[in-house]
């Protein structure tokens, strides 16, 4: 995995608002990445946005940082995770 890649050259910047983006490394803060490169997209973007990640990082850690996050992620967004890799359905919110 090449470490030194600037994640604002793959993902969004803002979806790093927050940081800063030259500290960020791949194999370190794969807990901060992989929620955040997946928080805003849609069902329109999620090919795309998942293939990104998938470049970098394997299905079973795409699959664990994303059920152990503490980001926003949508329900919708794990149901497309999880039918992708063909994996029970997962939610991170209860539904009412």
């Amino acid at each position: 995995m090449n470490k030194s890649i600037n994640i604002a050259t793959v993902f969004p910047k803002y979806l790093f608002w927050d940081m800063d983006l030259n500290t960020l490394s791949l194999s370190k803060d794969k807990d901060i990445i992989i929620p955040r490169a997946l928080f805003a997209t849609t069902e329109e973007t999620f090919a795309t946005d998942i293939a990104r990640l998938e470049q970098f990082y394997p299905k079973t850690q795409i699959l664990k940082y994303l059920k152990t996050t503490k980001e926003r992620i949508s329900n919708e967004v794990c149901a497309l995770v999880a039918i992708r890799y063909n994996v029970p359905v997962f939610a991170r919110f209860k539904q009412v």
